[in-house]
């Protein structure tokens, strides 16, 4: 994938409704140059993103399991209901996906929680987030280079003729466990910001496990400016980010004119209505002639994509939103063709 000679649409991973028929079925048709595993977070716990994980890490730790609660998740000494749940969800996506896009021959995305924002929302028995215990998360980064891997070859087996696997790890809470601003039990204090050499090195575990089965560790962080040479020193070969929020230009422009895959988000996940052609590249286009990063060879490392997961949007907003994206790549690539205001 890093060799993109033309900018790609892809979608961030969560899709609206239950069927995982019909979230692979709008994948293959929408995406058609790089697809990605659909997530269905409404089917329940266990489906959506810490959840899903969980299931994953179940499959090479038991007892990091993880059991629900009333705020949300805890581990478990074994899998339960959910784990199972979850593991089955996962097959089943990916069955799906397999089965719609039969012979597909391009580049297809999985997602996995990453070690911070599993930290960040899952707690120990004692109720506090595992984001205070130095050994659960050195614990948990372990397991999940286990699972990544596990997912990695999962994809290649059942997508052979797939010129590349790229695995986005999701780290929405990276930029909270930096600052320091996530909410103990008692809801009195806030736990101890991680420095940034630790969080570099933890989030590097895994990363290069991804990297060493042959895939692109891509990661997806939608908060506000991003710490983006952190994440490319730790190993990542891309970053997804949200362009409507704030972003360092420099640290952006160092990733992509060292030839990064940059996922760009720029298509809201949520909407009514029509999108122009030209709206979605806009953002792009500027950022591009700011940084002077808009030739064919940086323009090729781009992937458009939504802002953030489509969960919560409707299913025509879906199809909306991912032709959006399509336009948006075709306008980088310099399709003259493509820039009509239709959609």
């Amino acid at each position: 994938m890093t060799q993109a000679l033309h900018p790609r649409a892809c979608g961030v991973g969560s899709l609206p409704g239950l069927s995982a028929q019909e979230s692979a079925r709008i994948i293959v048709g929408e995406l058609p140059d790089l697809i990605h595993v659909g997530e269905l977070p409404h089917r329940g716990p266990g489906a959506d993103m810490i959840g899903r994980t969980g299931a994953m890490l179940s499959s090479v730790s038991r007892d990091l399991s993880l059991e629900t609660t009333a705020a949300g998740w805890r581990f478990a000494a074994a899998p339960g209901t959910a784990m199972r749940r979850g593991m089955s969800w996962l097959a089943e996506d990916l069955d799906m996906l397999q089965e719609q896009a039969h012979g597909y021959s391009g580049p297809i995305k999985g997602q996995i929680a990453g070690p911070w924002t599993m930290a960040a929302s899952v707690e120990l028995t004692s109720g506090e987030r595992a984001l205070r215990d130095v050994g659960a998360w050195s614990e948990l980064v372990q397991a999940l280079a286990l699972a990544a891997v596990n997912h990695v070859q999962d994809l290649r087996r059942r997508f052979p003729l797939a010129s590349s696997i790229i695995l986005q790890v999701d780290e929405p809470a990276l930029v909270s466990v930096i600052e320091g601003s996530i909410g103990t039990a008692s809801g009195l204090s806030r736990y101890a910001p991680i420095g940034t050499q630790t969080a570099g090195n933890v989030l590097s575990q895994l990363l290069q496990a991804i990297a060493e089965v042959r895939a692109l560790p891509v990661v997806h962080c939608c908060a506000d400016n991003p710490p983006i040479d952190l994440i490319m020193s730790a190993g990542a070969g891309g970053i997804s980010v949200d362009f409507s929020r704030s972003l360092n230009p420099e640290q952006l422009g160092t990733a992509w004119e060292g030839k990064s895959l940059i996922l760009a988000g720029v298509v809201p996940s949520t909407g009514r209505g029509r999108l122009s052609d030209t709206s979605a590249s806009a953002p792009i286009r500027q950022m591009a002639r700011q940084l002077g990063l808009n030739d064919p060879r940086h323009m090729g490392m781009m992937v458009v994509t939504p802002a953030c997961g489509l969960a919560a949007a409707t299913p025509t907003w879906v199809r909306t939103a991912y032709g959006a994206c399509r336009a948006a790549a075709r306008i980088l690539g310099g399709d003259a063709g493509s820039e009509r205001e239709d959609r």
